[in-house]
C-alpha cells in the first residue's frame, strides 16, 4: 500500500523536489492475537521445541524445592498412597482376593494412575493458571499444555524406576488365597515404553481439550476432580476386572474394557507380573484413544487460540 509523502528531516519539501514513496508489502501480516492456520500453528509449536524441553526440565528441578525432602516426595507420595490402599482394600476389604501377585498389581495401579491423573489435572490448568504469561507474550498457547505433560513425564521417571524395583522385589508376595507367580525381568517389560507413549498421547489430548474448557469456565476444574474419581473406580486400580463378570454385570465389564487407563494398567501388569501379552483388544482400544484424543483435543484447543488471555 502507498504511504503518505515523507518529508525531509530538515523541513518541508522544496519546490521541484521529487516525492519519495515507501512501498510496504502487507501480504504476510496478520492481526495481533489472531489464530494462525493449522499447519502454521504446528510449525510454530515445533520451533519452540527447545523451549519446551528446557522449561519442563527446569520446573522439574525446582519442584518441591521448599520441602526438606525435596524431590523425594515424588516417590514417597505414591508409596504412601499404595500402602494406605493395601491396608484398606487389600487387608480390610479383601479386594485382592483371587488376584495373583496382588502387591505388584496394586503397585502398578497406584503409581500409573497417579502419573496419568496428575498430568491431566496439571495440563487442564495450564492456560487458566498462567494468564500473565499468556497475556504478556506471543507464542502458541499449546506450548504451555505440552510443557506441563512433558514435565510430568520427566518427574515420573524416578517414580517408574522405583515402581519397577518394588514389583521385582515384593510384587509376587502371596496374599490370601491368590497364587504366587514368580516375577523376573524379561523382554516383555519393554512393552512398558510403547504403552506409556500411547498413554502420553491420550493425556495430552485430554489436557488440550480440558485446558480450553477450564479457561472458559473455571467450574470445570471441579468436574475434572469428580471425573478422576470415576476413572479411579473404573480402572481396576485395586481390584480385579473379573469382579464385574463374577457379579453378572457384563456391561460394566465392557465399559472398563473401553477405558484407556484400564488398558494401560492391563498391558503393564501382563508384561511385568505375568510375563505375557495382554488381550490385543487393549492395544487397539488404547491406540484408538491415543489417535482420537490427540486429533480432537488439538483441534479443539487450536480453534480457541484467540480466546486465551482475555479478561474474564
Amino acid at each position: 500500500m502507498a504511504a503518505p509523502a515523507l518529508e525531509r528531516a530538515g523541513g518541508p519539501q522544496e519546490p521541484g523536489e521529487a516525492r519519495r514513496v515507501a512501498q510496504l508489502d502487507g501480504s504476510n501480516l496478520i492481526r495481533v492475537g489472531a489464530r494462525p492456520g493449522l499447519f502454521r500453528y504446528i510449525r510454530e509449536i515445533w520451533s519452540f521445541r527447545h523451549f519446551l524441553y528446557y522449561d519442563s526440565h527446569s520446573r522439574v528441578a525446582s519442584a518441591n524445592s521448599y520441602d526438606s525432602l525435596g524431590r523425594v516426595w515424588m516417590i514417597l507420595n505414591p508409596i504412601l498412597f499404595g500402602t494406605a490402599y493395601f491396608f484398606v482394600f487389600g487387608l480390610l476389604l479383601q479386594t485382592g482376593r483371587g488376584v495373583d501377585n496382588f502387591i505388584g498389581y496394586l503397585i502398578i495401579g497406584v503409581f500409573t494412575f497417579r502419573f496419568f491423573t496428575t498430568a491431566v489435572s496439571g495440563g487442564s490448568n495450564a492456560i487458566a493458571g498462567n494468564q500473565r504469561v499468556v497475556q504478556a507474550f506471543n507464542f502458541p498457547r499449546a506450548c504451555l499444555v505440552i510443557s506441563t505433560t512433558v514435565r510430568e513425564l520427566f518427574s515420573s521417571i524416578p517414580m517408574f524406576f522405583v515402581m519397577a524395583l518394588l514389583v521385582l522385589s515384593i510384587g509376587d508376595l502371596q496374599l490370601g488365597d491368590a497364587d504366587e507367580v514368580p516375577i523376573s525381568l524379561t523382554w516383555h517389560w519393554l512393552l512398558f515404553f510403547p504403552c506409556i507413549a500411547l498413554a502420553l498421547m491420550v493425556m495430552l489430548g485430554w489436557s488440550l481439550a480440558l485446558a480450553r474448557a477450564v479457561n472458559a469456565h473455571n467450574d470445570v476444574k471441579h468436574l475434572i476432580s469428580f471425573g478422576t474419581r470415576i476413572l479411579f473406580y473404573t480402572s481396576a486400580v485395586f481390584f480385579s476386572s473379573d469382579r464385574y463378570s463374577d457379579m453378572g454385570v457384563d456391561w460394566l465389564d465392557t465399559v472398563m474394557g473401553l477405558n484407556p487407563l484400564f488398558c494401560v494398567l492391563d498391558i503393564i501388569r501382563h508384561a511385568w507380573l505375568y510375563d505375557g501379552f495382554a488381550d490385543p483388544a487393549r492395544w487397539i482400544v488404547l491406540g484408538s484413544w491415543a489417535a482420537g484424543s490427540m486429533l480432537i483435543g488439538f483441534l479443539i484447543f487450536w480453534h480457541g487460540e484467540e480466546s486465551y488471555g482475555k479478561e474474564r
